[in-house]
C-alpha cells in the first residue's frame, strides 16, 4: 500500500481544520492510499513521500531538514511565501509610482497563524516538544503585537489591507515597520464588481476560475457570484515554476493583458463553502498524488 505522510506543525489542529489537504486526503484514504499525519519536526514515520504543510510563512529550519529525510517532498523548496518573496509589485517609499496603493503584513493571513501558533504552544500545550521555544515563540509574537501596537495605536492596525489613493498619503510608520510592504493596487474590474482569479493545483490536476465582489478585497464571505476558467495563463504556469510550487493556491488578476500574482498560499484553506461544493474539487485533485507515487 502507498503511504502518504503530512508534516504539520508541532500545534496544527490540521483535523479539525478547514484546509484543501485535509479533504484531499479524505478521498485517498478512500481510494486505498495510506495517510499519516507527522506532527513536529521530531516526529518521522515511513512513507513514499510526505507533503509539507507547515502553516507558516517561513517555515523553520528543523522541519526542512525533517523533510528531507523522505524519498521525496511535496513543496519541499518553498520555504518562505512572504510579500517579500512572492509580490513583483512592492512600492518603495521615494518611487515614482503615480496611483493607488494597498498595504498589507508581509507574513501570510496578517501573521494570524504565527500568533495562534504561539497561544496554543504556551497556553494550550507548553511542555509538547520543546518547552523553551514555545515560551519563545509566544514571546516572539507578544513582542510583535506590542510593538505593531506602539508604532499605529492599535494591534491591528492596517491587518485590513487599506488601500491609499497614492504613495505619499502612506504614513511614515508603514514605511518604517518591516512587517509591513506596500504594493501597487492593481485590480481587475468587471462593471461594478472586483474580480480575483484563482488557481488551485496538486501536481497536474487544478482548478481555475474567478470571483467577482463589490469589495476590492475579496474572500468568501463576500463573493457575489463566480465563474470556472479554461486554460491557466503561461506566465503564471512559470511563476509556479520559478517558486517550486508542487501543490497549493494562486490568487490573482489579469490587467492589461498581464499577471499579476496577489497571493501564492501553500496551505489553502477552503473557506465558508458548502461541503458539497468543496469536495467534488478536492477529489479531483487529490488525482495528482499520482504525478508523485
Amino acid at each position: 500500500m502507498r503511504k502518504v505522510a503530512i508534516l504539520v506543525h508541532r500545534h496544527d489542529s490540521f483535523e479539525s481544520g478547514d484546509y484543501w489537504l485535509r479533504a484531499i486526503a479524505e478521498d485517498w484514504r478512500a481510494s486505498g492510499i495510506a495517510v499519516e499525519l507527522v506532527r513536529g519536526p521530531q516526529a518521522r514515520t515511513d512513507a513514499d513521500l510526505v507533503i509539507m504543510h507547515v502553516d507558516l510563512t517561513t517555515i523553520p529550519d528543523a522541519y526542512v531538514a525533517s523533510a528531507r529525510q523522505y524519498p521525496r517532498a511535496i513543496n519541499g523548496g518553498v520555504h518562505d511565501i512572504s510579500k517579500r518573496r512572492i509580490s513583483r509589485n512592492l512600492v518603495s517609499r521615494g518611487d515614482p509610482h503615480e496611483g493607488p496603493v494597498i498595504v498589507k503584513t508581509d507574513r501570510n493571513h496578517r501573521g494570524g497563524r504565527e500568533w495562534h501558533f504561539a497561544k496554543r504552544g504556551l497556553l494550550r500545550r507548553p511542555l509538547a516538544g520543546d518547552p523553551v521555544g514555545n515560551f519563545a515563540a509566544f514571546a516572539r509574537e507578544a513582542g510583535g503585537l506590542l510593538r505593531h501596537w506602539w508604532r499605529h495605536g492599535s494591534p491591528r492596525a492596517y491587518r485590513n489591507y487599506p488601500i491609499f489613493a497614492s504613495a505619499g498619503e502612506v504614513p511614515a510608520a508603514v514605511w518604517n515597520d518591516r512587517d509591513l510592504v506596500v504594493e501597487r493596487f492593481l485590480a481587475e474590474r468587471r462593471g461594478d464588481h472586483y474580480c480575483v482569479r484563482t488557481w488551485l493545483f496538486f501536481g497536474d490536476r487544478e482548478r481555475h476560475a474567478i470571483f467577482f465582489s463589490q469589495a476590492p478585497i475579496i474572500n468568501s464571505t463576500n463573493i457575489a457570484d463566480y465563474e470556472r476558467l479554461g486554460e491557466v495563463p503561461e506566465e503564471l504556469r512559470q511563476l509556479r515554476r520559478d517558486l517550486q510550487f508542487d501543490y497549493g493556491k494562486f490568487d490573482y488578476a489579469m490587467v492589461d493583458g498581464r499577471v499579476v500574482l496577489y497571493d501564492a498560499n501553500r496551505t489553502p484553506s477552503i473557506g465558508a463553502f458548502p461541503r458539497e461544493r468543496y469536495f467534488p474539487i478536492a477529489q479531483a485533485l487529490a488525482g495528482g498524488i499520482h504525478a508523485f507515487l
